[in-house]
């Protein structure tokens, strides 16, 4: 047996349905042949005038036509792996004892309540979040609308040796023998499923696209507005970019046929980095917040046996994370906003920088969990500052969430800080102000923050 069909049986005898694994099987063709999935700048030119969320307007009745044709879709399949979580991390809490659970239904019950919609929300899952996930919207039991599943699967594809791409053995622990397909898996996800035709039947044309640690991504009736306004079979929500930005993806145009495309930063050529970077020129970075027209995905995935034509992105590490010894593996992956380029007249907006607000790691969590950030009455967490400040913390002691929260059992009052940098083993007591920039050292054994104390810098 080949490698390739090794692949594919491995796959099937995991209950995977024929599209992942025929998506799968095109992914293999592109790496076997050596695609690098490199998009050069020579290839590429700026995204310009592009529209601004500032502008929109309309009609309250506007509003609720949109909505009440809107779907809300929330990627829901992380871990919080870099975070040293075993769970979503969406069941994080965030504010008021919240989750990032909590708060997405409660987004979703202020549009309904507000414009008397029947706004659906569903969520990606990963076979490893949907049992935590589904146990906790359990409690939520009036937000499943209609016949319409509260969530639908992320496919997962076997891991190859970077060697041989054959699927990699690793009785160690065979579950690091899979992998996700990346995000651009939704639409395959969505087809496999049966949720996309339901949706469809069910009467709704527009789909809301975001991840669910970015609780930014508020469902927005003036965005729903917005694109059905637009009859685009696709949209993108791009934001300035920033120096700290550089290494997120952007979209550019494609010189060949003007068409849009996504290219992430695996996609960049070493030659081409200083150019990819200067932000005079790539003005706008993609938030992985998108929306499409649920008829157009479901004419271009007929057109396409349902294999969608998405560059590939070839990303190489250890199979064990924890032990770089490890054998070498290749998991193919594709990001959901590739799509752009597949469908003709796809088109994007620049959105404000509060929709997008994703929490990567443990410094994210402290700002959004200090007075930085409150909820709003639409329960969108928005910054009360026009510069958030920075937060570095050691990741030896504050990288994992169990010892984060060890250390930082109550919120920090950041409002006035301009940055925090931790260095070494702190803990953290009740009511910590900080001002100005803050840079605690390591003094090479634990200290510990005193309650009501406010550290002042420059």
């Amino acid at each position: 047996m080949n490698a390739l069909a090794a692949a594919q049986e491995k796959m099937r005898s995991d209950g995977l349905p024929e599209q992942a694994i025929d998506v799968f099987t095109a992914f293999y063709h592109q790496l076997h042949e050596g695609a690098s999935g490199l998009i050069p700048e020579s290839e590429v030119e700026p995204l310009k005038d592009v529209a601004s969320i500032e502008s929109l307007d309309f009609a309250a009745e506007t509003l609720r036509r949109a909505a009440a044709e809107t779907v809300v879709i929330k990627l829901n399949g992380g871990l919080g792996t870099t975070m040293g979580m075993t769970q979503a991390k969406s069941l994080l809490p965030i504010k008021h004892r919240l989750s990032f659970l909590d708060l997405i239904v409660d987004q979703v019950w202020h549009v309904r309540s507000t414009l008397g919609v029947d706004l659906p929300l569903l969520f990606m899952n990963s076979f490893r979040t949907r049992d935590d996930t589904l146990a906790t919207l359990a409690r939520y039991p009036e937000l499943r609308v209609g016949d319409l599943p509260l969530d639908f699967l992320q496919n997962r594809e076997p891991r190859l040796d970077a060697e041989t791409l054959e699927p990699v053995d690793w009785p160690d622990d065979p579950s690091l023998e899979w992998c996700p397909p990346g995000h651009a898996d939704l639409y395959t996800a969505l087809d496999a499923s049966g949720v996309l035709d339901q949706l469809i039947e069910a009467g709704y044309r527009y789909a809301s696209i975001s991840n669910a640690d970015n609780l930014g991504a508020v469902p927005d009736p003036a965005m729903m507005a917005w694109f059905a306004q637009t009859g685009a079979p696709y949209a993108a929500e791009v934001c300035r970019r920033t120096p700290a930005d550089v290494k997120g993806g952007h979209l550019v145009v494609r010189r060949s046929d003007g068409r849009l495309i996504l290219r992430e930063t695996a996609q960049i050529a070493q030659d081409d980095r200083d150019a990819a970077a200067d932000l005079s020129v790539h003005r706008y970075f993609h938030t992985n917040n998108l929306w499409f027209d649920l008829p157009a995905l479901r004419a271009e995935l007929d057109r396409a046996n349902g294999v969608l034509d998405l560059p590939l992105i070839r990303n190489q590490k250890n199979v064990d994370p924890t032990d770089p010894d490890s054998p070498q593996v290749i998991q193919i992956e594709s990001a959901m906003g590739a799509a752009i380029s597949v469908f003709e007249g796809a088109t994007a907006i620049e959105v404000d920088r509060a929709r997008f607000l994703p929490v990567k790691t443990t410094d994210d969590l402290m700002l959004l969990r200090s007075d930085v950030y409150d909820v709003g009455p639409d329960y969108q967490m928005r910054a009360r500052v026009d510069e958030v400040p920075s937060v570095s913390l050691d990741k030896r002691y504050f990288g994992a969430i169990s010892e984060f929260d060890k250390r930082v059992p109550f919120s920090v009052g950041l409002l006035y800080a301009s940055s925090l940098t931790v260095r070494g083993d702190w803990s953290f007591g009740e009511g910590v102000v900080v001002r100005g920039d803050v840079v605690l050292e390591d003094e090479g054994r634990p200290r510990h923050v005193a309650s009501g104390t406010v550290l002042s810098g420059i």
